[in-house]
């Protein structure tokens, strides 16, 4: 199997015949039989409550009195030692003891006979006690109260010699977590007691939250609270020094709001009902020493058709949702699904269906992750038990009592590797093999069809590293082609249409295959406008890429390198709309920002100033960009910045306007006299073409004088004077000025010939008589009548 399970600890193995020769021994002298079955029964209630930080095993069972009989075995030497026996009728669920075993903590719900006549707290369901076993001395009633308590005793890093102060951690079924400072002292010679039992000073280290896992390793606290039905993941760190802080507080894409109560490695927990553990939520967090950190998350299944689970690689700043389809679904599920952590990589795996491996350095890249069905032999041999994923590779089995260390399986990966023929799991066995160790020289011995791989393999990387300039792509063709084909749109000149017809018809292959890789709803606007400068920049991108893989990759297929380079570009765009979404969400950014009738917040200057920095890399990369993102960063702008920022930030090229972005602007702006210098401002700055268009969305006497000026240069470009008569029909003019008068009658004249000859072209309206009263309306503005 893919997966090895390497046995450190056996209930069975480690502890039972030490119970059996401890039994032996006071037996030895008692008359009759029957012992047998005594430790028969010692054995059912045999289990494992805790895993400390220095590894130490925390077990517990009862005697034939009923005696609740707490044991520890000490994974360095490998001996058990007895630590406390309570003479009570009690059913522990919480146990933890400090790495000098001088002070044991533990919870223990009481049965209803119990709570009568317990002297300790009577009445209450559930116990929580603190007792100096060094040597066994008082008992403290630390909690006496109807509600679950957990436990947990702070293991410092520099354990060279006792500290004066032991710190525990009580953590409430009521939603809270406090830290008691207990203080200890030495009275005659080694024995250990608590000073001012009476009265522990706590602290309050979490409140209100629904989720709580404990890293026994890292002594570090996860917990999840929620704000305003946002889930929160904070982590707190313990010191050897006594402190703590917070260290991260990080938003979650889960929901938590109807999933009660739940905690994770905080001991076995035995009193939760696994009968529906596999219809409750399945979230852990899983750290290595790489520095990565993620958190897996499987939400409640109501059947079990279809199974969903997530990643947040929050190392990487992004998460991955996986959904599949389950086969047999007529066998009945009574396991949850299971995440473990295996150091590089976590597992995902449901007994019987599937296993998921996915490497948490490279996510991105599907040729590190392996998924097998339930059709392959090796997930059968994986245990149908339900796990819990301690710190480390560690495994802990609370059914059985054993701790494994989770190994990845390299002949079994090999197996695989040979067997498979899908290229894809031959991608990622061969990187999960690798993972391994061993080096590369051995699993080339273990593989027959690899013979001599590596040799070549690294031969064709020196070769390249090594090789000619003309090798590597640049883009220094894209770029000059690129602005050949802008400054020939300017001036109206190009070439023939089937090559700028094929160019952006690369550029539509790309966006269809970006829009097949994200099938759900976007946040934020992009790819919903065409934006031709950046199809443009797309189209030649594919084009330039093909010919250069064609060129230096001869041995392969034109169809897969035409996919390869969509699936690139493709890529290089997708993490530019991830990066827009993630900041999207943070900031609680929503459609409404897309107007111009909104003033800008400080979320969205975060925005825009995210925006500014992916322009200014794309830039310096001539890297595309996906269309829309332009119009968005011009929106943003108007909102952030003071106009003479704004149009310092057009003028040098960090702000370009699109049509889309400037026909919004002239809609939702009124004509307030803030928003018409910003209109006109804009209008001015942009290209002629698009200028003209713009000016006719605008009534306003401002963009007609605009329009007249043009209709006028247009006119005037080719005309030649002729002799006039001088005399001009006043009757025909509203207003007697002669020089307008003369000036209106010449472009009549013109107007009237170029129908002649042009009888189809048309100028939406715009002639003399418009230009007139243009110009009187202006002067009129300036004489402030």
């Amino acid at each position: 199997m893919a997966l090895r399970l390497v046995a450190d600890f056996d209930l069975g193995k480690d502890v039972l015949p030490w119970l059996r020769a401890q039994r032996a021994v006071s037996e030895a002298s008692e008359a009759g039989s029957g012992g047998a079955d005594v430790l028969e029964n010692d054995y059912e209630s045999l289990r494992v409550l805790n895993v400390e930080r220095n590894g130490n095993i925390i077990y517990t069972y009862k005697d034939d009195k009923g005696n609740v009989i707490f044991g520890l075995y000490d994974c360095q030497t490998r001996q058990n030692e007895l630590l406390y026996t309570f003479e009570k009728d009690l059913q522990v669920f919480s146990c933890s003891v400090n790495s000098e075993r001088t002070l044991l903590a533990a919870s223990l719900v009481q049965s209803t006979k119990e709570r009568k006549r317990n002297e300790l707290q009577p009445g209450s369901k559930c116990l929580t006690l603190l007792v100096e076993i060094h040597p066994v001395n008082n008992v403290k009633v630390l909690k006496a109260v109807d509600s679950y308590i957990w436990v947990q005793f702070l293991y410092p890093h520099v354990e060279s010699h006792p500290l004066p102060e032991n710190h525990l951690l009580l953590i409430s079924e009521e939603k809270y977590i406090e830290q008691l400072r207990i203080h200890v002292a030495q009275e005659d010679g080694n024995r250990v007691v608590i000073k001012n039992s009476g009265h522990l000073p706590r602290d309050r280290i979490a409140e209100d939250f629904v989720w709580a896992q404990w890293d026994m390793s890292e002594q570090r606290l996860y917990y999840i609270d929620l704000k305003k039905s946002r889930s929160i993941l904070k982590c707190i760190q313990f010191y050897a020094d006594e402190s703590y802080n917070l260290m991260f507080e990080v938003p979650l894409d889960v929901s938590l709001s109807n999933s009660g109560f739940k905690l994770v490695n905080f001991g076995c927990d035995y009193h939760q009902d696994r009968e529906k553990l596999s219809k409750h939520l399945t979230l852990c967090v899983f750290t290595n020493r790489t520095g990565s950190l993620c958190v897996c998350y499987s939400p409640k299944c109501a059947s079990w058709e279809q199974i969903t689970y997530s990643v947040f690689y929050i190392h990487k700043g992004h998460s991955k949702t996986f959904t599949t389809s389950l086969e047999n679904v007529g066998s009945h599920v009574t396991k949850g699904i299971t995440f473990l952590n295996l150091d590089y990589y976590v597992a995902v795996y449901l007994p019987g269906h599937f296993f998921h491996l996915l490497n948490v350095q490279h996510p991105d890249l599907i040729c590190h992750s392996l998924f097998l069905t339930g059709n392959n032999e090796m997930i059968d041999m994986l245990p149908h038990c339900p796990l819990q994923s301690l710190s480390g590779s560690l495994v802990l089995d609370c059914c059985s009592g054993k701790l494994y260390r989770a190994l990845l399986s390299q002949s079994s990966l090999l197996q695989l590797l040979q067997n498979t023929r899908l290229d894809c799991e031959k991608m990622a066995a061969l990187h999960c093999a690798l993972y391994c160790g061993q080096g590369t020289r051995f699993l080339e011995g273990q593989v027959l069809n690899f013979k001599g791989y590596w040799e070549k393999l690294n031969s064709n990387l020196e070769y390249v590293k090594y090789a000619k300039p003309h090798f590597h792509y640049n883009n220094i063709v894209v770029r000059r082609e690129w602005h050949n084909l802008i400054s020939e749109e300017k001036t109206g000149k190009r070439r023939s249409t089937a090559y700028v017809r094929t160019i952006l018809d690369n550029a539509i292959k790309v966006i269809s295959n970006l829009e097949a890789r994200n099938l759900g709803p976007r946040l934020t606007p992009l790819l919903q406008e065409e934006d031709s400068h950046q199809r443009l920049l797309m189209g030649l991108m594919v084009s330039e890429l093909k010919d250069h893989f064609l060129r230096h990759l001869q041995g392969v297929e034109k169809k897969k390198i035409e996919q390869m380079v969509l699936d690139y570009i493709s890529k290089l765009l997708d993490l530019i709309c991830h990066i827009l979404e993630t900041s999207w969400r943070k900031h609680n950014l929503h459609s409404c920002i897309l107007h111009f009738n909104s003033r800008g917040s400080a979320a969205e200057f975060a925005v825009f100033h995210i925006m500014t920095r992916i322009l200014e890399a794309t830039k310096s990369l001539f890297l595309p960009l996906p269309p829309g993102f332009h119009t968005l960063h011009t929106i943003l702008g108007v909102h952030c910045l003071p106009l003479h920022n704004l149009l310092h930030c057009i003028d040098s090229g960090v702000l370009l306007l699109t049509e889309t972005a400037v026909v919004r602007l002239m809609k939702d702006l009124d004509n307030t006299e803030k928003n018409e210098k910003l209109k006109f401002s804009i209008i001015l700055r942009l290209p002629p073409l698009i200028g003209q268009k713009i000016c006719r969305l605008w009534d306003h006497p401002m963009s007609s004088n605009i329009i007249s000026r043009n209709h006028v240069t247009r006119l005037l470009q080719n005309y030649k004077k002729q002799p006039r008569n001088s005399m001009i029909d006043k009757s025909s003019f509203s207003v007697e000025f002669l020089p307008l008068n003369y000036f209106i009658e010449i472009l009549t004249d013109i107007e009237s010939s170029n129908q002649a000859l042009y009888p189809f072209e048309g100028h939406d309206n715009v002639d003399a008589e418009f230009v007139e009263e243009a110009a009187l309306k202006h002067t009129t503005m300036l004489l402030g009548l």
